[in-house]
């Protein structure tokens, strides 16, 4: 049997899902202790005790200055920044894609405009965000709103252009105007891509978080991890990527889920 046709049974997909993952960790343990057995006090490569002890100072003892747990202080504060932003964007980009996917009139004039937008780095343009909007909270998710409406924007566009045309001759022969074809054709189309189109740019949305954190903040994941690379802890840097990691990996896992719960009938339309 050809190699291409080959597919792994579901505990094989388990264990060579997990095998990247355990080799990584292998390594890591090897060098660490390699380093740390010729130099104890090198902070390159921590130990795991070193990593949870880390843990346990930031996460679960309070802050000698504040009386705070620094930890899900930080925590709170990213996703909030970071729950605002993605909200926004996917209101505002799924308006945008249904205007120049749907309406010729619109997008004639927003397709151009959404193309050269999305080409504008949003990190090249933080300075100009900390001007108008301030160094508080609304920079920071204005910057993951003008990082991510544009691409979000664009693919629910190419989405709605791809809506078979049978489908709005139809509704019109029975009556229904453009207001109602929107409500009832087009957006019980987009809203399952919009979900996509969010899991997509969740990797953008925490770096231009981290970002934005990491230039004016007093709190945040991003604002300890920069905050304490001066003093090379990586014994709290890296358990902090740790987190933002899987705090990635379990929203992309919760919006797929919501995909598949909300729009069942969605994986079965695109076969």
């Amino acid at each position: 049997m050809r190699l291409i046709n080959q597919k792994p049974g579901r505990s094989w997909r388990i264990s060579l899902a997990m095998l990247p993952f355990a080799l990584l960790l292998i390594a890591y343990l090897a060098g660490s202790a390699a380093r740390l057995a010729e130099n104890p006090q090198d902070k390159l490569l921590p130990s795991v005790t070193q990593m949870a002890d880390a843990v346990d100072r930031m996460a679960f003892s309070e802050d000698p200055r504040s009386g705070r747990y620094l930890f899900w202080d930080d925590t709170a504060a990213s996703l909030k920044r970071l729950a605002m932003g993605l909200a926004i964007a996917a209101v505002v980009g799924l308006c945008l894609g249904i205007l120049a996917g749907s309406l010729p009139l619109f997008g004639a004039s927003l397709s151009p405009l959404l193309t050269v937008i999305s080409m504008i780095p949003p990190l090249a343009i933080l300075p100009v965000l900390f001007i108008v909007f301030g160094l508080d909270e609304l920079s920071k998710v204005m910057l993951i709103v003008l990082g991510i409406t544009p691409v979000i924007a664009r693919d629910i566009e190419q989405r709605a252009r791809e809506i078979p045309a049978e489908l709005l001759i139809k509704a019109q022969t029975l009556g229904a105007n453009t207001w109602t074809l929107i409500l009832r054709v087009v957006l019980p189309q987009l809203l399952p891509r919009l979900l996509i189109a969010l899991q997509l740019a969740l990797g953008s949305a925490w770096l231009f978080l981290i970002a934005a954190e990491a230039i004016a903040s007093t709190d945040g994941l991003g604002y300890r991890i920069f905050l304490v690379r001066r003093y090379l802890a990586m014994d709290v840097i890296l358990p902090y990527v740790a987190w933002i990691t899987l705090l990635a990996w379990l929203m992309d896992l919760g919006l797929k889920r919501l995909t598949r719960a909300a729009f069942p009938w969605y994986e079965g339309g695109r076969t």
